[in-house]
């Protein structure tokens, strides 16, 4: 088995389009896979349909990884079984869904409340319009996430003006630090 972890990225609802930093990374960084679907099941998001999703792509590593959740990616991965957490030795939790507040992320509620069995940093913005930063702060409490708490950074996403996400990508390295493997581009990200 490896040593080096791979990163997982995990998109959120409707997927990660061009131009979303979860799009770049997936890219341009080296030991990333991303979780894919059929366009049906980002659009029309079923929790068990997801959940097994990240679980294969996990399963199919050949050791421990990293997940880069965005959005409902994040409540996803928070549902995955424990015989997949096992193999997770970190996550980076971007923007966080709020499935109960939206009719068409209400398969994935109620959200998990308990302790992540890894290291974990929940990324929230103030003005998030799909998770108010006090939910999201909930989610980090239970999860025992750390927090990183952006002002006005809407759902950070290339809407929001995150494209290539250069702190995101920090927080990553600094998430890596620990572990063997270096989340260093193939091609070096260019500065926005």
């Amino acid at each position: 088995m490896s040593s080096q972890p791979t990163l997982v990225i995990v998109p959120g609802w409707r997927n990660s389009g061009p131009g979303h930093w979860q799009s770049l990374w997936s890219e341009r960084l080296g030991h990333a896979v991303r979780v894919e679907m059929a366009e049906d099941d980002w659009l029309r998001p079923k929790r068990n349909v997801w959940v097994q999703a990240i679980a294969s792509v996990i399963r199919a590593q050949p050791g421990p990884v990293v997940v880069a959740a965005h959005s409902l990616g994040c409540i996803a991965t928070t549902h995955l079984p424990s015989e997949v957490v096992r193999q997770i030795r970190g996550a980076l939790l971007v923007a966080p869904a709020d499935p109960e507040r939206r009719g068409v992320l209400a398969d994935f509620a109620p959200v998990p409340y308990q302790p992540l069995p890894y290291r974990s940093v929940v990324v929230a913005s103030t003005n998030d319009p799909f998770c108010p930063i006090r939910t999201a702060g909930a989610y980090a409490r239970s999860w025992g996430s750390e927090v990183v708490r952006l002002q006005n950074a809407g759902h950070i996403n290339v809407e929001s003006g995150h494209g290539e996400w250069p702190l995101g990508l920090a927080l990553l390295q600094s998430l890596m630090a620990e572990h063997s493997w270096s989340a260093q581009p193939q091609t070096e990200l260019e500065s926005v």
